[in-house]
């Protein structure tokens, strides 16, 4: 399909400013997506270019994490094995169900979790004593987390991180180096699914893969240089208006 070159341009520059928001925040997939049904994608070419670009992008903030010693994959093994297993299992489930009921749910576990960030004290750069055990946590949080981001996936980037603070006790700029990685494991999954089904648009997904890395690089070296205090209200806020909007744009 042809996209003028306008929009093309925009799209390029919402990919970067959904970047710069998902790697400090997450949610980034809400600018990109209706920004992409908006040039007149068909959905499911939509779907499919967001995953592969946004997928990119994660990569990015990812490895940028990694290489700044703020990530520590050894521990998370399972719990990205099992969050993968989740979201093929999503993946299917999604194609035979209604998923009307949890479109109306999502916005008001958003509302709450924005609010436990908004009224709990200021995370410290330190960890706190956790919950449960990294096992427990990849069989439970991290598999359920797999299958709702390939069965629905809006708040992901904002769910992942308060599981991590509240489950493990990790500090909130860990917890969000690890959100990353999960996400990518989720998201990256699915997109090798649209990859290989033929629905991806590559001059976009190429395009715009570039710009989110530029934005992810950007957002995950403000969330190391600025630490927990800066990640805290970005996150509330960004939870908060994505709740907002699932409330009053579904």
């Amino acid at each position: 399909m042809e996209i003028t070159i306008d929009n093309h341009f925009l799209l390029v520059f919402v990919a970067f400013f959904a970047g710069l928001i998902s790697s400090i925040a997450g949610s980034g997939g809400i600018l990109t997506l209706p920004a992409l049904l908006w040039a007149g994608l068909p959905p499911l070419n939509a779907l499919a270019t967001n995953k592969v670009q946004s997928s990119l992008g994660t990569l990015s903030s990812v490895w940028n994490f990694f290489r700044r010693g703020h990530l520590d994959i050894k521990p998370l093994r399972l719990s990205v094995a099992l969050a993968v297993a989740g979201s093929v299992i999503g993946t299917l489930v999604v194609q035979s169900l209604d998923t009307a009921l949890l479109t109306r749910l999502i916005p008001f576990l958003l509302l709450a979790i924005a609010m436990f960030f908004l009224l709990s004290p200021k995370v410290s750069a330190a960890d706190h004593p956790q919950r449960i055990s990294q096992r427990w946590f990849a069989c439970t949080a991290a598999l359920a987390m797999g299958f709702y981001g390939g069965f629905f996936g809006p708040g992901m980037g904002s769910i992942m991180p308060f599981l991590f603070v509240w489950l493990l006790g990790h500090n909130l700029v860990k917890a969000t180096a690890e959100t990353k990685l999960m996400i990518l494991a989720v998201n990256g999954t699915s997109a090798l699914i649209f990859v290989f089904s033929g629905y991806v648009i590559w001059s976009l997904a190429f395009t715009m893969s570039v710009a989110q890395v530029f934005g992810a690089r950007l957002g995950s070296n403000l969330v190391i240089k600025r630490g927990s205090g800066f990640v805290q209200p970005i996150i509330t806020g960004v939870t908060l208006l994505m709740a907002l909007k699932l409330l009053l744009f579904p």
